[in-house]
């Protein structure tokens, strides 16, 4: 399985990557996008199986990023880990066509949660 993690910092893909593992989910291979724009080019051009995305980010957001990929038809799993987890997030979140958004600080418990059933 492909997993496409697109977060502006480096350092917190690499934190996302490490909870994957610890959450039991290694051996999965990764791809990493720096942004909106980068996730949604890397999409097309990695078929991943899944899109980790963090909501802020420069060039293009991560619903702005989501969104395009539902308008171009792509029904790739899609979900959000991000700073911000109220309830209007989520519900934007969930009506963009997000499967779950893991709000930080998150631990490899969250993971397993909302990756059961996402990730065989």
């Amino acid at each position: 399985m492909k997993i496409l993690i697109a977060d502006d910092s480096r350092v917190m893909r690499q934190i996302v990557i490490r909870t994957l593992r610890q959450a039991g989910f290694d051996g999965h291979e990764i791809v990493e996008a720096e942004d909106g724009a980068d996730a949604l080019a890397k999409v097309g051009s990695e078929t991943p199986d899944l899109v980790l995305s963090d909501w802020n980010m420069p060039n293009m957001t991560g619903i702005e990023c989501l969104q395009a990929l539902r308008s171009s038809g792509s029904s790739v799993p899609f979900g959000f880990v991000t700073s911000e987890g109220s309830p209007e997030m989520r519900e934007k979140a969930a009506n963009a066509g997000a499967l779950f958004l893991i709000a930080k600080p998150f631990n490899e418990d969250t993971f397993s949660e909302a990756l059961s059933g996402v990730i065989a």
